[in-house]
């Protein structure tokens, strides 16, 4: 079962895809349940390995943090991804009988945790995030010392997440042809977000060459 509702036009299942998604936007958000029941969540940086059909994420939360305690107890949990979203004006029709919307593109993970305790376990993690996000600061990190690095490490709990399914929503207008030239132009000459959703498009296969080649002469 779907962890959201999403139209067949909007249903992606190219697994190439949603891991550019979820690289290109690290920060997470992490939900379980609580000892009470009640949805926990956690926004924190998620490290995305893939082996063939097998996807990891990989993470890692504040020991006071009591989300590991929960992931202990009920392993099973989301993590949500949100990439780039703007408004979309119904100015992008041929015609006036529309209304606005909102484009986003979203990937949901549903996920089996394993917590990672050891600190040579903790520390392999801490340098994968290292080399995905600042390669240069490895060389800090080694010089700060054992005892430094130790007590680091003690204060903070890893989790090795084992993806069990993937939702992933892109919902780009995909079923109105006849907007997408006047989406993509408005999109390409905006904010950072709808810059990126216009890269989306075009990774979408929603404009063609033609298109892009002639926007760039003009």
């Amino acid at each position: 079962m779907k962890s959201l509702h999403i139209p067949p036009q909007f249903d992606s299942s190219e697994l190439d895809l949603s891991i550019t998604l979820m690289r290109e936007h690290p920060l997470a958000q992490l939900i379980s349940l609580d000892d009470h029941g009640s949805p926990f969540v956690t926004p924190l940086p998620i490290l995305v390995q893939r082996n063939g059909a097998e996807v990891k994420l990989l993470g890692h939360c504040a020991k006071p943090n009591p989300h590991w305690r929960y992931l202990q107890a009920r392993p099973n949990a989301l993590v949500t991804f949100m990439g780039p979203h703007a408004y979309m004006s119904p100015g992008v029709y041929p015609d006036l009988t529309r209304v606005p919307t909102w484009s986003y593109l979203t990937v949901h993970c549903a996920v089996t945790a394993t917590l990672i305790e050891d600190a040579t376990g903790k520390d392999r993690l801490l340098k994968a995030l290292i080399a995905e996000h600042e390669p240069a600061y490895a060389a800090q990190w080694r010089s700060l010392g054992d005892d430094y690095q130790q007590k680091m490490l003690s204060g903070i709990v890893a989790f090795e997440l084992m993806l069990t399914r993937l939702d992933c929503k892109f919902k780009l207008n995909q079923h109105r042809p006849e907007s997408h030239v006047a989406m993509h132009s408005t999109y390409a000459q905006g904010t950072a977000d709808e810059r990126a959703l216009a890269l989306w498009m075009q990774r979408l296969g929603m404009v063609s060459s033609d298109v892009l080649d002639d926007s760039k002469s003009k």
